[in-house]
């Protein structure tokens, strides 16, 4: 599927879903506390999506039974919301949801860090968001998308951290996954050249320990293989003639 290049009109319908998102992720970063339950958080963000006139992306998507994605520690992504699943002090939680308005989507992933946390985790955090922002800064028309990779990877890696490789970036749209996929870790070649107007949902997805993952058997949370804790930073971006927009911050 081509690389589609945005109208004026569906920019601005992207950046409308990307506010709303990035309001989203605010007021539930306020409400996540230690001793709730991932299925009360996905409920609450499921109402707030609701609540600006969106529908919430992943709900149904490909079977996904939630309005977001809840990892904690070990888990990278996809973490199923559940009644068993408590959220304590110390822990760090990945919360990776989506909104569709007037049937354009936003994507975008933070990980927030409950009570005391420990330095390690921390710095993994911090990190992980740091890597987007080194990433974006070639996120650009004239540049490579590859360009992208390289500069999130190369800075991850002077940490000693591993970058997932089994799961990248995409473009956005319509669709909440469109092409092209974009990794996280430097390329042997450039890639597609970056033209103004592509939409793109930049997401480092970092390890503490090694890059390797796996999927638990419910088909869907996957998770660290060595058992080190992960952090996940994400936005939707619109490529310009200049520095990026950044739609859903």
């Amino acid at each position: 599927m081509p690389v589609t290049i945005k109208s004026e009109r569906e920019i601005q319908l992207m950046r409308e879903a990307g506010k709303i998102l990035a309001r989203v992720h605010e007021e539930l970063a306020k409400e996540v506390k230690a001793g709730m339950s991932s299925y009360q958080i996905d409920k609450i963000c499921e109402e707030m999506i609701r609540s600006y006139g969106c529908t919430p992306s992943f709900l149904g998507y490909e079977g996904y039974p939630g309005s977001v994605c809840i990892s904690i520690n070990d888990e990278v992504v996809h973490g199923l919301p559940s009644k068993d699943k408590i959220v304590k002090d110390g822990d760090i939680v990945s919360l990776d949801t989506g909104v569709i308005y007037k049937g354009y989507q936003s994507d975008a992933a933070r990980t927030l860090g409950i009570g005391e946390i420990s330095k390690e985790a921390k710095q993994l955090i911090d990190v992980t968001k740091q890597s987007f922002f080194e990433g974006i800064r070639f996120a650009r028309e004239g540049y490579h998308l590859y360009d992208i990779s390289a500069a999130i990877g190369d800075y991850v890696e002077k940490f000693g951290y591993g970058v997932v490789r089994d799961l990248v970036g995409h473009g956005i749209g319509t669709e909440m996954h469109e092409d092209p996929q974009i990794p996280n870790f430097r390329q042997k070649r450039r890639g597609m050249k970056l033209q103004a107007g592509m939409t793109l949902a930049i997401e480092p997805m970092i390890n503490i320990g090694r890059p390797d993952v796996a999927w638990t058997d419910d088909d869907w949370t996957v998770v660290t293989d060595d058992g080190s804790l992960s952090a996940h930073y994400e936005n939707t971006i619109l490529i310009t003639k200049g520095e990026p927009e950044i739609l859903s911050l």
